[in-house]
């Protein structure tokens, strides 16, 4: 991913969860207005959802598209290699999740 595809992005990394910088997520949005969340913990119950509330709730206008979540499948967590490398994000799920999100 690069700005030659026309698309930029913006990383938050939020090194605590509790409590987490409110300001700098919601500062993000509105200044890019699209979304995408990730993390390596499954998809119920992890903390991208949590997010995607508080955006919902507090920057739904400044939104250009919907909150894309990258997580873990909602699976146990695999010992193989080369299932794990499936089950967890990776640059590429990320980049398709950027290129698709863009053309909102």
């Amino acid at each position: 991913m690069n700005e030659k595809e026309g698309i930029s992005l913006e990383v938050v990394d939020l090194r605590t969860l509790l409590p987490y910088d409110e300001e700098a997520v919601l500062g993000s949005v509105r200044k890019c207005n699209k979304v995408i969340l990730l993390h390596e913990d499954t998809r119920t119950g992890g903390m991208a959802g949590e997010l995607a509330a508080l955006i919902a709730e507090r920057a739904f206008e400044d939104l250009d598209g919907p909150i894309v979540r990258i997580t873990a499948p909602d699976t146990p967590v695999p010992f193989s290699p080369p299932l794990e490398e499936y089950f967890l994000p990776s640059p590429r799920k990320v980049m398709e999740a950027a290129r698709k999100l863009a053309k909102y």
